[in-house]
């Protein structure tokens, strides 16, 4: 672990980030409050109104208060706005399936979002633009990276470590998460700060990832309505394999998430559809004899790119325990 370095805020002590959430919260002047109070209504609007909650670059990235333009993505990662100490807006940029990324942002041992620095420098002007944003306690903006130009925006959120070692911020991606005492941290509040940090982030970008690599299909009857759609796991989220990546996921409409889940309906290696047996001899209505007993026999639709195909030994596991349940 990282030796601690001073205790100034954004320090580190041994074992865990320490919180900068003790303090009174810093004035900021009314040009930054009123640019942070727009961007987060124009995001309330374009992501409010978007099926899969993502926003484009272009619709986004100029945002005009009081006559003038600002950008609000930043090249570098980072956004900093010319005559504001603190940082706007940070990034997670889009990969290609396969692509390695230049930085790996991930959860810490506290369950909060880790964000690294540009570079290793703590003092190159972006890294000082976040550490500004963590001693003010201002609200930021978090754009991750679902397609080229389109971004999955999380707002607002904030910065609250600094692990100077590592060259890493820790961020809360939900204000409940900033309650949370860093110092006195028990392994309750630490598994629910990680679960809040996993749906907040990871299980909404999986959704947009899988249908979007799925055009918005349901894998099984190719309903393309993206609003009754979700990211379904095949090797379930509690597994240690059950990761939020396209792989291990599939798009299916609600009522095929369900039977799938509850393993009404099972997926060979092969991408072969079957129906259990039991469920294949009731009787009942149209839902019945259309939505699930007329699967049997089908094949799953899968993405055109061969890196979200569905993982055949995750699909192979899955189908193991769909048999059993039979």
């Amino acid at each position: 672990m990282a030796k601690r370095v001073s205790d100034a805020p954004g320090s580190r002590r041994r074992g865990t980030p320490r919180s900068c959430y003790n303090g009174p919260v810093a004035m900021v002047g009314d040009r930054d409050a009123a640019l942070r109070s727009t961007l987060f209504a124009r995001l309330d609007a374009l992501a409010g109104t978007s099926v899969d909650r993502t926003v484009r670059s272009a619709d986004v990235n100029k945002l005009e208060v009081d006559g003038r333009t600002f950008q609000v993505i930043g090249q570098s990662g980072i956004r900093r706005v010319a005559g504001l100490d603190a940082a706007l807006s940070f990034t997670t940029v889009f990969r290609a399936p396969g692509a390695a990324r230049p930085y790996e942002d991930g959860i810490g041992p506290d369950g909060l979002l880790r964000y690294k620095y540009r570079g290793t420098d703590p003092d190159h002007a972006d890294n000082r633009a976040l550490r500004r944003a963590m001693e003010l306690r201002v609200p930021m903006a978090y754009f991750v990276g679902v397609a080229p130009g389109v971004y999955m925006p999380i707002w607002p959120v904030y910065l609250v470590a600094e692990d100077r070692a590592r060259h890493e911020f820790s961020v809360a991606v939900d204000e409940s998460q900033l309650l949370v005492d860093l110092d006195h941290l028990t392994e309750d509040r630490r598994r629910w700060v990680e679960r809040t940090t996993r749906a907040r982030l990871h299980q909404e970008q999986f959704r947009v990832l899988v249908l979007r690599a799925y055009d918005g299909t349901c894998a099984m009857c190719r309903l393309r309505h993206p609003e009754l759609l979700d990211a379904a796991h095949i090797l379930r989220d509690t597994h240690p394999r059950g990761l939020p990546v396209v792989p291990n996921g599939l798009a299916l409409c609600k009522i095929h998430h369900a039977a799938y889940d509850q393993n009404i309906v099972g997926v060979r290696p092969d991408l072969g559809i079957e129906v259990r047996a039991d469920i294949l001899r009731e009787v009942d209505g149209p839902m019945l004899r259309h939505g699930l007993q007329e699967m049997d026999g089908g094949r799953l639709v899968v993405p055109r790119s061969r890196y979200n195909h569905p993982d055949a030994a995750g699909l192979a596991e899955r189908y193991e325990d769909f048999r059993a349940a039979g």
